[in-house]
């Protein structure tokens, strides 16, 4: 088999994981393309049981980036529509100013949503701080999907 594959999906799944962070790429789609680059031309079991198990972990992973931090989200009170507010102007940041816009702008559309609901900075910033403690959960759980996959398919190099 040549080399190519394996540098390629080395790069993509390089560029996934710094796009989780970074929060601009869809990071482990990145990673999950970048194992399949490796394993759909070896056609074995090997990469077919690795790549079963990063598109495994990454469902898990994004499945579990959701529900654990909204589940803190609901139980510390900050209702969707303030989550919405922060997701429109994260976007809208995204393109004002390219990168830290999008974090920028969530926090200050959380901000904004929910200092209109109490009408008090003292009772706005908890939420904004639980909504940004949210985030935070969730990049760390997919950057852990992404390092479990990246795990395997390293595994799956050694062994195969």
């Amino acid at each position: 088999m040549s080399v190519w594959p394996t540098v390629v999906a080395a790069v993509l799944v390089a560029v996934g994981l710094l796009g989780i962070v970074v929060t601009v790429i869809p990071g482990l789609l990145l990673v999950v393309a970048g194992i399949a680059v490796w394993a759909v031309p070896r056609n074995d079991v090997v990469g077919w049981t690795v790549l079963g198990a990063a598109v495994g972990i990454a469902v898990l992973g994004t499945i579990a980036k959701f529900l654990l931090p909204g589940r803190a989200l609901r139980a510390a009170g900050v209702p969707g529509r303030t989550l919405l507010a922060g997701a429109v102007l994260g976007i809208v940041g995204f393109f004002v100013i390219p990168v830290i816009g999008l974090f920028l702008g969530f926090v200050l559309g959380v901000y904004l949503a929910e200092l209109a609901r109490p009408r008090s900075h003292d009772q706005a910033w908890p939420s904004t701080k639980e909504a940004l403690r949210a985030v935070g959960w969730s990049i760390l759980i997919e950057l852990a999907a992404g390092l479990l996959a990246t795990a395997a398919w390293i595994v799956g190099m050694v062994v195969g």
